[in-house]
């Protein structure tokens, strides 16, 4: 499980990246704790790093159940895909909100195609 092991650090590495940089935002940008309104460009760095935590809830466990049941080379591979897609999110939504729809497929699919496969995987070792 060490390619698991790996992908769900780094996602959780990026994780941590980008609630350095809502700090950076917060004092480039004055913007007070515990405000988290005030400047549209913090406010972009801000949803940034709280979807990826939203994101977070849905990747670990696909990636780890469908690493457990199906395949883990694969699962991390995917994973990685995930992880390049926050990092393509990220850069979209701090330039133009708009051009976020990218890097959220990128973010979405994989943790999608980990939970159902997961799943899949789970009930066909009941069978």
């Amino acid at each position: 499980m060490v390619y698991l092991t790996i992908v769900t650090l780094l996602a959780v590495l990026e994780f941590i990246v980008f609630g350095l940089l809502v700090g950076v935002a917060r004092g480039k940008y004055d913007v007070q704790a515990p405000a988290t309104t005030g400047n549209e460009l913090f406010e972009r760095q801000y949803r940034i790093h709280y979807n990826t935590l939203e994101q977070l809830i849905v990747f670990i466990p696909g990636l780890w159940s469908f690493g457990y049941f199906v395949d883990e080379l694969w699962g991390a591979g995917i994973g990685v895909i995930y992880i390049i897609g926050r990092v393509v999110y990220a850069r979209a939504y701090s330039n133009d909100p708009a051009s976020r729809g990218n890097g959220m497929l990128l973010t979405v699919i994989p943790s999608y195609l980990l939970v159902l496969g997961g799943l899949g995987g789970a009930i066909w070792s009941l069978i």
